[in-house]
């Protein structure tokens, strides 16, 4: 049987662009694949007719034989090809090659590319460390020494990994792609390159001090500015302070993640800060002053009103925590708690007897309690 027009084949006018005949059968390949055509008895040989077609328009040389001499192009002894000692390859000799071509564009995204070279240099990795500091210096700010235990860049080679910075030379497996590739039936499969492990190049002659990594393990001390305002779950990055690349490569970044420790006195909600305070019975019912500590070290004076309550808040403009970002800082709550006397003496409970007797009507709140009990049980009763 006459074989068919190559362009009828790919579905294609005579004289397509290359980006045609590709997308042509980009199309082809998808529709007849016979994985995808099971129940198709003729798909494989379209299939196989398709990857024909392709690998002859493809090549400038093959399509210019083909559009003059057509199929006798490449039917050994005739032709062109009888003049040029065999001519061109035909039939599916260079299936693999043609295949691999869309291959690339369908997957690529997935695989890399089969065009993409390996990975010369490597970017070093990130490094977190967290830092502990006191509420009272997340409050000022702070300067911080830490020492990091991390990889840095080997001062013998350079980072090249080879001896005496020399350049390191392209795989000979690969060619430098860091990729190399095998025929499994009808597909091209893509693997990373065994000797030079993806990389496209190799070190013949490794650096004695690194082992040709290009860098070393190495603690390093470095000072850090602790904004004010800061608090647990803040993160500083210190661009370029992490491990140091693989062979010449850009280093990676610290992360510094603070914990802010609990403090004895205060507690922290966003930028305001509470402070509970004890006050006695008496201060409580005459009211007075009671001197409050703030978190800078320094203290203020607090006038507690008269009758005042325990749970109740006062609040100090401006004196919590500071914006991390911005202007401003946040307020400071004293919850005052009213201190019940403990171990009383014979005259102090004879005094607070004669108090009790003499302050039916001092205790609204205890009064307004229990009129509202007597109304619930009132109601039970009816």
């Amino acid at each position: 049987m006459a074989k068919r027009d190559y362009y009828d084949v790919l579905g294609v006018a005579k004289g397509a662009s290359a980006d045609e005949l590709k997308k042509a059968y980009r199309g082809k390949v998808k529709q007849l694949h016979p994985d995808q055509n099971k129940d198709n008895p003729k798909a494989e040989e379209q299939f196989k007719e398709v990857n024909e077609a392709y690998d002859i328009l493809k090549d400038p040389e093959k399509k210019a034989a083909y559009d003059r001499f057509g199929h006798a192009a490449f039917e050994g002894g005739t032709g062109a090809s009888a003049g040029s000692g065999g001519g061109f390859r035909g039939g599916h000799a260079d299936f693999a090659s043609a295949f691999s071509d869309v291959f690339d564009d369908l997957f690529g995204g997935f695989t890399g590319g089969a065009r993409q070279r390996g990975q010369r240099a490597t970017r070093g990795s990130d490094l977190r460390y967290n830092l502990r500091i006191d509420l009272k210096e997340a409050f000022t700010g702070k300067q911080a020494s830490i020492n990091v235990p991390s990889s840095v860049q080997c001062d013998a080679c350079h980072g090249t990994g080879a001896e005496g910075g020399a350049e390191p030379t392209n795989c000979p497996t690969c060619s430098g792609m860091g990729k190399v590739r095998a025929q499994q039936g009808f597909f091209t499969v893509e693997r990373t390159c065994p000797t030079c492990h993806g990389r496209g190049q190799i070190i013949n002659n490794p650096c004695k001090k690194c082992d040709g990594e290009g860098r070393m393990d190495k603690d390093r001390a470095l000072n850090v500015n602790i904004p004010a305002g800061v608090e647990t779950g803040t993160r500083i990055r210190l661009a370029g302070e992490g491990e140091a690349g693989l062979r010449g490569g850009p280093s990676g970044d610290l992360y510094i993640f603070i914990e802010v420790r609990p403090h004895e006195i205060f507690e922290r909600e966003g930028q305001n800060l509470y402070c509970r305070i004890p006050v006695s019975m008496t201060t409580a019912a005459m009211g007075g002053e009671l001197e409050a500590p703030l978190l800078d070290g320094g203290r203020t004076r607090v006038k507690v009103p008269a009758g005042v309550q325990s749970g109740k808040q006062l609040r100090l403009r401006g004196k919590g925590m500071p914006a991390l970002r911005g202007a401003g800082a946040g307020d400071m709550y004293i919850e005052l708690a009213v201190e019940t006397p403990v171990n009383l003496t014979g005259r102090q409970k004879e005094l607070l007897r004669e108090f009790e007797k003499l302050s039916s009507e001092n205790s609204p709140e205890t009064s307004d309690f229990f009129g509202k009990v007597k109304k619930f049980w009132d109601g039970i009763t009816q």
